[in-house]
């Protein structure tokens, strides 16, 4: 029994030295990286997911917006003011396959001037454009409610954008979205500051880590726990035999 719990409180052991390994980032991103505008092919490919020190990110793309594909979000808030964004799929240049990235091109707090303006850029989407902007995680996408139309978008999701924009099949898309530093269709430029440094600790992880070098002490506990039951064993049968005596 001592031998199998040395072996299980072991097991204990390599995890919580694990989830330690994990709770302190040793060589975190230095302040302001993502402040610096590098290429989007530098730092992620389309369908990869973005590593949660890059999110924020900006990022440099050239390409065209296409045609009939923009739309309008709402819930969106800019400095605590309520409103719309417009976004639209950008057609990367120079990709090997056809790569499309979707990208929010402007802020209104008006619906009328976001209808508008999508309207417009349909009609006339912008072409062959550098982007600047902050490539931002998808958010996730959520149905409209029965009594909306299927092209309302409460979410900046650019997998349910894919199912909206035209000629979008046997394309590469960036999980990701940009948030572009260029407003485009009369629209106010969108605020997206810059992302707050997170702790080099992470204190679930940590959390993690202390509750394994516990069950490790457990084990060991058992183990005493079961000889001392069977040493008062023999001791209560070796009092039953003198009192017999």
């Amino acid at each position: 029994m001592l031998a199998l719990c040395l072996v299980v409180a072991g097991v204990f052991a390599w995890l919580g030295q694990w989830q330690l390994a994990r709770a302190i980032d040793t060589d975190p991103i230095p302040e302001g990286a993502t402040e610096q505008v590098e290429p989007i092919a530098d730092v992620v490919k389309p369908g990869e997911y973005l590593p949660e020190p890059l999110v924020g990110q900006r990022v440099s793309v050239t390409g065209s917006f296409a045609a009939e594909d923009f739309f309008v979000v709402s819930g969106r808030y800019d400095s605590g003011e309520p409103g719309f964004w417009v976004a639209g799929q950008f057609r990367v240049a120079d990709a090997s396959t056809p790569t499309s990235l979707a990208v929010a091109v402007g802020f209104t707090p008006d619906r009328s001037v976001a209808d508008a303006a999508a309207v417009a850029l349909n009609a006339a989407p912008p072409q062959n454009v550098e982007l600047t902007g902050r490539l931002i995680s998808d958010e996730g996408a959520m149905a409209p409610s029965r009594s909306q139309a299927i092209t309302e978008m409460s979410r900046m999701s650019t997998a349910a954008l894919l199912n909206l924009w035209h000629d979008a099949d046997g394309i590469d898309v960036y999980r990701q979205y940009l948030t572009s530093a260029e407003p485009f269709g009369d629209l106010e430029p969108i605020v997206s500051p810059a992302p707050e440094s997170s702790s080099p600790i992470n204190w679930l992880n940590l959390f993690y880590a202390a509750e394994w070098v516990v069950f490790a002490c457990f084990a060991f506990y058992l183990w005493y726990r079961l000889g001392k039951d069977a040493w008062e064993k023999e001791v209560e049968a070796i009092e039953e035999a003198n009192a017999a005596a």
